[in-house]
């Protein structure tokens, strides 16, 4: 509603700029003064704001002389001095904000004023970024900055052991990559001693690339799986199976999802194949299950592209939006395994979910999330939705000299590529360097092999070869350089040209197609004219492009086609820009739309999560936690009775055995039914007899021990039951939209009601066996009569 207001009477960021610029004159202001200090005056400034914010005063109190101290040593030890523009962008990231700030403008700098300043209060500051390499290199290079000034600066690797990640994550700032924090986050609510934690609270975070971490990976979540569940035989089977239907005649694909549909015919060929009267039927819901992640695997998944194939043989995701293999992360649900099956490598058997996060949920548990990119303002209203924090577009140190050529669009794929191989052709007699930017593994690799049959020398870059990224890129910006890349070119890449390449108009850019969203485009446009250099772009589309095939308007469709086309030409129509800008757009919708679901359907579980965390870490954390045995057993007492009651005689037979079975009570031993409130009364007499008695045969600290073991036992085997229930509640919730249902809406209700279920039965089981683990190898027992 403010930004609303603010947009009547002139442009948001311009307005919060201008109320920011005031304090950042005065940091400029202590430039002579700071710049006379002593190395030693310099880092002793450290300690005097640590006792400043212990006397009482708050990291703004402190802001302007922070942030000239940290300006002053990142001159001394990196020879940089941050720019106006940096220094706002640094206040921004500090007020728990979003700034937008253009490729080349040093956004890695920009994060050590905030980092250096929230760093202080010593509760722990994390900045994350989307791969490892980088992470290491901004821990060691702008890390040096802040060990110059006496704080501790760490890097959590994939390799680190236990206490390697416990020492890192207490450092002050802790550099990282979101899966290894998310991870630790959830490996550390499944220890069973509080010692075995790495993590000390999620307090402070700056994401380097936000949009790219909160918006494009927003759809896979962090999964830690265990435990097999399925022959690996089963996924082969299956995958025959899957690979003998006809696309057209036993099932249809919608493109656009990424969805395969059984058509009649389909089905009578699986009831025959599989001997089963009816597919639909419930007894079948694990054959639909796997043969639906069969057909999907074979049918809407591509080597190459959405994922490759390792010198280890093994199925590796690739992140569509960077070009990065995403490390330790699998595809969910049998998904990885249909894969492999298709692919014909060992089939790693799925496992159960042990425990699950969306990055959406992880990071809003942050007391302060922030972060920078230099292409996220087109994804505000979903930042302040569902993140709540706004974004400010600073404006670049230097005028932008790229130029930005447009989009050349043609009929057919065939004159697309003729067109882009004749472009690279050109500009490499010409000398002037290259990138060209390409959406997936394998169209890199054919453009390559286009342009070895042309004699033209080139490197690739991409997952397959990202070993050699620093080389590659080192090289793309010189004289007469042709570098193919994928979009792991496209973000945090800086490529130096020397001063002979910019004689030659810069580094040119050549989109190969429109990406499923504009900021991407805009990331690889945004790897030339950095810093005020020349530069150009342009991008080349196909009408068969994937994005204009499945989403041009029917409107435009008619008007193409009526048309004559030539399709060497590229096409001259006044709307075509129109075209391809809304068949981005559509994209971007359908991407907005089920990251949306996503988040709706973990939003009930980030609940149920917070629930079940909290119950464990009373559990690892009270000295005492008799309290909470006593109303577990309370709980069990009243349910079991209230079941006995309530039942026939077979269910008031069956709930005697569990009574006896739980509370230990010998089938000898005679109970009075007499009424409900007697046979409650005395189960929580007898049941606390015993409890108390084993305190003494045991002594406090055996018998503390056994009874914490017996919950988290519990808690956890039930929680990843019910994560498991879950999944298949997802799997056949998106058919309630035939029933003009609301699928998220159903999901949170039905899942609403699972959970108090599973609350339950914890507490019943929690109860079991925390009794049967006091009783477990003593000799001395107490009687219950």
């Amino acid at each position: 509603m403010i930004k609303g207001l603010l947009n009547l009477f002139g442009d948001y960021s311009k307005n919060e700029i201008k109320v920011i610029t005031s304090k950042i004159e005065q940091v400029e202001a202590l430039d002579s003064e700071f710049s006379k200090l002593t190395d030693e005056q310099l880092k002793n400034k450290t300690e005097e704001f640590r006792k400043r914010l212990k006397a009482g005063e708050t990291l703004d109190d402190i802001l302007i002389e922070a942030f000239a101290t940290v300006r002053e040593a990142a001159y001394r030890v990196l020879g940089m001095k941050h720019y106006r523009v940096q220094m706002i962008g640094g206040l921004i990231i500090h007020q728990g904000r979003v700034a937008e700030m253009k490729t080349g403008e040093g956004k890695t700098l920009v994060a050590t004023l905030p980092a250096y300043l929230n760093g202080l209060d010593g509760k722990g500051v994390h900045i994350l970024t989307s791969n490892e390499y980088l992470a290491k290199r901004d821990s060691d290079e702008m890390g040096a900055v802040h060990r110059f000034l006496g704080l501790t600066v760490s890097c959590i690797l994939h390799e680190m052991e236990i206490d390697e990640r416990r020492a890192a994550y207490n450092c002050d700032i802790t550099y990282g990559t979101t899966s290894e924090v998310g991870f630790d986050y959830l490996k550390d609510n499944m220890v069973t001693e509080k010692e075995e934690r790495v993590q000390r609270g999620l307090n402070y975070v700056i994401i380097d690339e936000i949009d790219s971490i909160l918006i494009d990976e927003a759809r896979t979540p962090l999964i830690i799986s265990g435990g097999e569940t399925e022959s690996s035989d089963y996924y082969i089977e299956i995958d025959e199976f899957a690979k003998k239907l006809k696309k057209d005649i036993d099932f249809e694909v919608d493109e656009k999802k990424k969805a395969v549909t059984l058509t009649p015919e389909g089905i009578k060929k699986i009831e025959k194949y599989f001997k089963i009267e009816n597919y639909g039927d419930l007894e079948n819901v694990k054959l639909q299950h796997h043969l639906t992640q069969a057909m999907k695997a074979n049918y809407t998944m591509s080597k190459d592209i959405d994922y490759i194939i390792n010198d280890k043989d093994e199925v590796l995701i690739v992140d569509l939006s960077t070009g990065r293999v995403m490390d330790g992360r699998r595809f969910s649900d049998g998904l990885h395994q249909a894969i492999e099956a298709k692919e014909e490598v060992e089939v790693q058997a799925e496992s159960k979910t042990l425990a699950t996060i969306t990055l959406q949920n992880l990071f809003r548990m942050y007391n302060k999330l922030s972060g920078m990119s230099g292409t996220v303002l087109s994804e505000e209203k979903e930042f302040r939705e569902v993140y709540d924090v706004d974004v400010i577009t600073i404006p670049t140190n230097k005028p932008i000299q790229r130029i930005d050529n447009g989009t050349v669009v043609y009929k057919t794929l065939s004159a697309k590529y003729d067109a882009i191989v004749k472009d690279i052709e050109e500009t490499y007699r010409k000398g002037q360097p290259v990138l060209v930017g390409t959406s997936s593994i394998q169209k890199s690799e054919d453009i390559s092999a286009i342009l070895k049959r042309k004699g033209i020398p080139h490197n690739v870059l991409n997952a397959k070869s990202h070993k050699l990224e620093a080389e590659i890129i080192k090289e793309a910006g010189k004289v007469g350089k042709v570098t193919i890349a994928t979009n792991m070119a496209g973000r945090g890449t800086d490529i130096k040209l020397p001063k002979e390449s910019l004689d030659l108009g810069g580094l040119k850019i050549i989109g190969t197609e429109r990406h499923d969203s504009v900021r991407v485009d805009n990331q690889l446009r945004g790897r030339a004219g950095r810093q005020g250099e020349i530069g150009e772009s342009l991008i080349y589309v196909s009408l068969e492009d994937d994005v204009m095939k499945n989403y041009i308007s029917e409107k435009y469709k008619k008007i193409l086609d009526k048309l004559e086309l030539d399709e060497k030409k590229a096409i001259e129509f006044s709307k075509i820009n129109t075209v391809v800008d809304n068949a981005q757009k559509a994209v971007e919708g359908d991407s907005f739309a089920a990251r949306k679901d996503v988040i709706g359907y973990d939003d009930v579980l980030d609940k149920q999560r917070h629930v079940i965390y909290e119950q464990r870490n009373i559990i690892l954390e009270k000295d005492s936690i008799e309290d909470e045995v006593l109303k577990m057993i309370e709980f069990t007492v009243n349910y079991l009775t209230t079941e006995y009651y309530n039942g026939n005689q077979d269910i008031k037979k069956e709930t005697e055995r569990k009574i006896r079975e739980i509370f230990l009570i010998d089938n000898n031993e005679r109970l009075s039914f007499a009424n409900k409130e007697t046979l409650a009364e005395n189960l929580y007499k007898k049941a606390k007899s015993f409890y108390d008695g084993q305190k003494i045969n045991l002594g406090l600290e055996e018998f503390d021990k056994r009874q914490r073991k017996g919950i988290l036992d519990s808690v956890d085997k039930y929680w990843i039951e019910y994560l498991s229930e879950v999944d298949y509640l997802k799997l056949g919730i998106g058919l309630r939209s035939m029933k003009q249902q609301d699928p998220v809406q159903a999901f949170q209700i039905e899942a609403s009601d699972m959970f108090i279920k599973a609350t339950e039965v914890i507490r019943i089981e929690s109860t079991r066996e925390i009794f049967k683990n006091l009783k477990k190898v003593t000799e001395t027992t107490v009687n219950l009569v």
